[in-house]
């Protein structure tokens, strides 16, 4: 699957795939284009993540 979306949708997004805290979204730097692949288990929880 890919998603492409606006960097808050995409801190949402990331916030809950790796359960970060209000506090340290905050703080996050997402790079403009910069695609990043999560391996998920049969529950969904991340096991990996890749930034290409």
């Amino acid at each position: 699957m890919i998603i492409a979306a606006h960097g808050n949708s995409l801190r949402a997004l990331t916030k809950y795939l790796e359960g970060i805290s209000d506090d340290d979204i905050v703080s996050l730097e997402m790079a403009t284009g910069q695609p990043v692949v999560y391996d998920l288990d049969d529950k969904l929880n991340v096991v990996n993540k890749e930034k290409l």
